[in-house]
């Protein structure tokens, strides 16, 4: 799900803001990073942009198809009231 490259280029950038002291410290930093924020990003939620964009165009679909029957039966109970009303 998460692009691994990513994740190492996120990790050694948080590794790379570290004082002058700890630089000895930064490759070793830069893994345990790695390995922290992929654990944490596994534990969300989340999606990919595909899989964002396909569930958005399913939900643009269903919007157009539920404003098409709400239309419909508009007009369905427009003709039943006038049907009911020269029934009276």
């Amino acid at each position: 799900m998460f692009d691994p490259k990513q994740l190492d280029e996120l990790a050694q950038r948080l590794a790379g803001a570290l004082p002058e002291g700890l630089k000895a410290l930064q490759e070793d930093l830069g893994r345990n990073l790695r390995g922290s924020l992929e654990a944490g990003l596994s534990r969300l939620d989340l999606v990919n942009r595909e899989e964002f964009d396909v569930q958005t165009a399913v939900l643009a679909r269903t919007r157009e198809k539920l404003s098409r029957l709400e239309l419909q039966v508009a007009g369905l109970e427009r003709a039943l009231a006038a049907s009911q009303a020269r029934a009276d």
